[in-house]
């Protein structure tokens, strides 16, 4: 079995990709053209050669063999009169087929396509940033002057342009919001030309199986706008591989190609009922692509309008376990008639953790009653997880909750807030924090650094330890952070010490680590002869104080380090 992987429709656009990849792909079909069909006639660069799209949506060409035969003046006439829309059947085919595409998709015209420089922090080093690099995406106009497309789109961005359908001018566009869990980014423009003869999407509702949807936007392959159309084919909370959160997503079977993201999906009265984000590839499966659907993008808007800023989805902030086995509810003092979910776990940094208790039975939430599987009533005939019921609330929101606890029904009204991870998915667009001391890189860990560090398979290649922590681990507080040596600046004070990589900090002189921060301003402040660092594994390195601080000058010039310590620490 292959490995299966969600891949974020982002289209990386480089020169390597304009030469290798043909403008047009089509190739025509001798049936279709008799019945009447949309026939695409290839220009006399590509008469040569017929293109056939691989399952990759990348168009190899493929030689044909033919026979040359010297056409006569009067062919000649006739296929140039073809070619001139002189055949009046087929001109008025096309005619009527492009009317009732534009029926079916009247707001085709706000699909813009997203043009972004990102320069992303090296995790590795961070000091400095990478190369940067450009990329193509797909957005859409809305109400009130903005713009949507997907968070990976312009992430790390420093510049963002959009040119409209049939335009030939980018316009410099500004990033209002970025929401990370959900995969959505909120832009305007503040030239009033881009506005002009754009009608802004409309929402629809959330649909249901099996009804029409049609995919617009900017894939790999070409310049112009293109349309896929299929059919929903799932609904229910999906992985949000660029938020690692879940959401309520919908599968569909239209394709969903690089460049295809922040592109809105249309159902059969024109209205977006999504956001296309990401794929599933793998060998066993064809056709799956993922859309954000309209009540995780009406949650996304309504709370940058009601904050000036997006403030995320909250959480309730437990873990909890199924309570299908009829021998583990009785256990729990549950009658015949009691659903519900038992919890695990719960976060130290979540206001529930002054309520709610390890080995409570959650049994309803703001008045919706939790099956022993975790699912809630969703719509007729199907179910749904009831985290769903939490991400529809607002960060600060308050939801009554019900309990089971020593056999008697308990009801609270918890203020629901956002997660705090001990390793955070993200960092938000701030730049990395390091403190430097006596050729010794201290840092933060987060999931962008273990995947620099790491690569793409950081959950199978990085230490045990730290995926321990990463999938396990719990914040004892909101400002708690896991402090690692990232790596060791060869010089003569750290004689000894240099195969020290990625090991966690746990105390200094004797005092703990809580985060990267208060290391700094221990070690700083230190006046004792010796600064001694508590590792994982019983490792410690001891270094003389002043010797120390004395090489630091040096040290910082020989690997051309602006700085010892990142701007956040020195505030």
């Amino acid at each position: 079995m292959g490995e299966t992987k969600r891949r974020r429709g982002r289209k990386p656009k480089t020169a390597t990709d304009e030469e290798t990849v043909p403008q047009d792909c089509t190739t025509i079909n001798a049936t279709a053209a008799s019945k009447n069909d949309v026939v695409s006639v290839p220009t006399t660069s590509e008469a040569a050669n017929t293109s056939d799209p691989d399952s990759a949506g990348h168009c190899r060409n493929r030689p044909k063999k033919m026979k040359l035969k010297a056409a006569s003046p009067e062919r000649r006439s006739s296929r140039l009169a073809k070619l001139n829309g002189d055949c009046a059947p087929t001109s008025l085919a096309m005619e009527a087929k492009w009317k009732s595409v534009v029926k079916v998709v009247p707001s085709m015209d706000a699909v813009v396509k997203v043009f972004c420089v990102h320069t992303e922090p090296n995790f590795s080093l961070p000091w400095q940033r990478k190369r940067q690099y450009s990329s193509s995406s797909s957005g859409f106009v809305i109400a009130g002057r903005r713009v949507l497309t997907n968070a990976h789109s312009v992430e790390h961005h420093t510049q963002v342009k959009l040119k409209k359908r049939g335009s030939d001018t980018k316009y410099l566009a500004t990033v209002l919001a970025i929401g990370t869990e959900c995969d959505i980014a909120l832009l305007t423009v503040s030239d009033d030309e881009f506005w002009e003869g754009v009608s802004p999407v409309e929402f629809g509702d959330l649909p249901a199986l099996q009804d029409a949807v049609t995919v617009v936007g900017y894939p790999i392959g070409g310049d112009t706008i293109s349309v896929t159309s299929g059919v929903v084919s799932r609904m229910e909370i999906l992985s949000y591989v660029h938020g690692s959160t879940e959401l309520l997503g919908l599968q569909i079977d239209a394709a969903i190609n690089s460049g295809n993201s922040g592109g809105p999906a249309f159902n059969d009265k024109g209205k977006c009922v999504g956001i296309a984000f990401q794929s599933l590839k793998n060998e066993d499966v064809e056709n799956i692509g993922y859309v954000i659907p309209t009540p995780v993008i009406l949650h996304f808007i309504q709370d940058y309008e009601n904050n000036g800023a997006y403030t995320g989805f909250p959480i309730l902030g437990v873990e909890w376990q199924k309570m299908e086995n009829p021998d583990l509810r009785m256990s729990m003092g549950m009658g015949p008639d009691q659903k519900g979910v038992r919890i695990r776990r719960i976060e130290p940094t979540a206001p529930e953790s002054y309520i709610l208790k390890p080995a409570d039975v959650i049994l309803s939430f703001d008045g919706v009653n939790i099956a022993n599987d975790g699912t809630v009533p969703f719509r007729h005939g199907e179910r749904i997880g009831f985290s769903y019921l939490v991400s529809q609330k607002y960060t600060g929101d308050i939801a009554v909750v019900k309990v089971l606890r020593n056999s008697k029904i308990l009801e609270f009204k918890i203020k629901l807030s956002t997660h705090k991870r001990l390793i955070p998915a993200h960092i938000k667009g701030r730049p990395p924090s390091y403190y430097i001391i006596a050729g010794f890189v201290f840092t933060a860990v987060s999931v962008p650094y273990l995947r620099s560090e790491y690569g793409k398979e950081y959950e199978f290649d990085a230490p045990v330890k730290l995926l321990d922590k990463h999938l396990h681990a719990m914040a004892q507080s909101c400002d708690e952070q896991l402090v690692v040596v990232s790596q060791v600046l060869v010089s003569d004070i750290n004689i000894g010490y240099e195969d020290i990589v990625n090991i966690q900090v746990l105390a200094f002189n004797g005092k703990p680590v809580k985060n990267l921060k208060n290391l700094a301003s221990m070690v700083e402040r230190c006046d004792d002869e010796y600064l001694k660092f508590d590792l994982e594994y019983q490792q410690i390195v001891v270094l003389k104080t002043s010797t120390a601080k004395a090489a630091a000058l040096d040290i910082l010039t020989t690997h051309c380090i602006p700085s010892a310590m990142s701007d956040d620490l020195m505030t």
